[in-house]
């Protein structure tokens, strides 16, 4: 044979050997895309989201990459079902934006007096739906990566101070539906729910007095011209729960080992992670509040006492519904509050 045609015929078959090798580097990557509604700079994005989403890039040494897109596919109250669908392959949102009594049990992480400390909350509340709440599935047709909380939620007023039960009448509060809703219209305010982007139009021009929010949201909305009073109560006025999630499709699609290392930076890991951030986050915000002439106060004894009684009877409510569901309420809120050193006032 010729040399030249012997060349081209060693060149050609050295060469095909690495394109397949490129098509099977390629088939091997699978790039999915992030929806998130909260702002690009948030905390929680800053600090929890985009850290874990290069943790997942390591551990899988790229072949699973995350794409946080520019602008959310929905309101956060669609979420769920943009990720279920498909239309989004990741995303996050809270339980309580969801209506109805689609993610009944996860309310067990959203009542008074849970705890002041946002990591030490959201492990609880994770190990408590491992143990108590996950074969009720309410989170069926999506794979499920994390739940969190965020820190103690708190009364904030633009027009006047909540000292006392009696403060809280009439008040117009923004709330974040579930139980800060239900809780505020039981003391007497009016709740009205709407997203954390809308909080400072309503401020603004006097369609809400006040709102139930944590100490981060009042910086992270620039909310700190629109409020002049905060209200805290021992382990929070309230909380939420939260869901970070996965299209079922893409989640099959994944290797084996890509599946156990991302499960390993998820569930009580990433409650671990999105937790400090949130600490971090609120005590950075309480200095600023501080700074920009904020009274930030405790709530009386009698305030403290009617917020009990009215979520008492809220708890007493969920549970009757959860043990309908197969589930214990009580003890699992119980088993919270133990893990999380709230004692209940008295």
């Amino acid at each position: 044979m010729p040399r030249i045609a012997r060349r081209s015929v060693i060149g050609a078959a050295t060469a095909l050997p690495l394109v397949y090798v490129n098509r099977i580097a390629r088939a091997q990557t699978l790039s999915l895309s992030f929806s998130s509604w909260l702002p690009p700079k948030h905390p929680i994005v800053e600090n929890a989201y985009r850290p874990w989403i290069r943790q997942i890039e390591e551990a899988t040494s790229g072949r699973v990459q995350i794409r946080i897109l520019a602008q959310p596919l929905g309101g956060p109250p669609a979420h769920f079902d943009l990720v279920k669908d498909g239309v989004a392959d990741l995303g996050y949102s809270l339980h309580s934006f969801v209506p109805g009594d689609r993610f009944l049990l996860q309310r067990v992480g959203e009542f008074s007096f849970l705890g002041d400390d946002a990591e030490a909350l959201s492990v609880a509340y994770w190990r408590a739906f491992k143990k108590h709440l996950e074969n009720a599935d309410e989170h069926r047709g999506v794979k499920l990566l994390a739940l969190y909380t965020h820190g103690p939620g708190n009364i904030h007023t633009k027009p006047k101070p909540v000292r006392e039960p009696a403060d809280m009448q009439g008040l117009r509060f923004r709330v974040p539906g579930g139980h800060a809703s239900d809780l505020v219209q039981a003391l007497g305010g009016v709740p009205i729910q709407a997203p954390a982007g809308q909080i400072y139009e309503m401020l603004s021009r006097g369609v809400a007095d006040g709102v139930t929010i944590t100490y981060e949201a009042i910086t992270s909305f620039k909310l700190t011209e629109q409020v002049r009073f905060t209200t805290t109560l021992p382990g929070g006025i309230y909380n939420t729960t939260w869901f970070v999630v996965m299209n079922r499709a893409k989640w099959d699609a994944l290797a084996d080992k890509d599946k156990e290392a991302i499960e390993k930076l998820s569930g009580e890991a990433f409650a671990r992670l999105v937790g400090k951030a949130w600490n971090e986050a609120d005590r950075a915000a309480i200095e600023q509040m501080k700074a920009a002439g904020i009274q930030i106060f405790e709530g009386s004894p009698a305030l403290v006492k009617a917020v009990k009684a009215a979520s008492d009877a809220l708890e007493a409510k969920w549970a009757e519904q959860a043990r309908a569901r197969g589930v214990d309420g009580k003890a699992v809120l119980a088993e919270i509050r133990a893990a999380t050193g709230v004692r209940l006032p008295t």
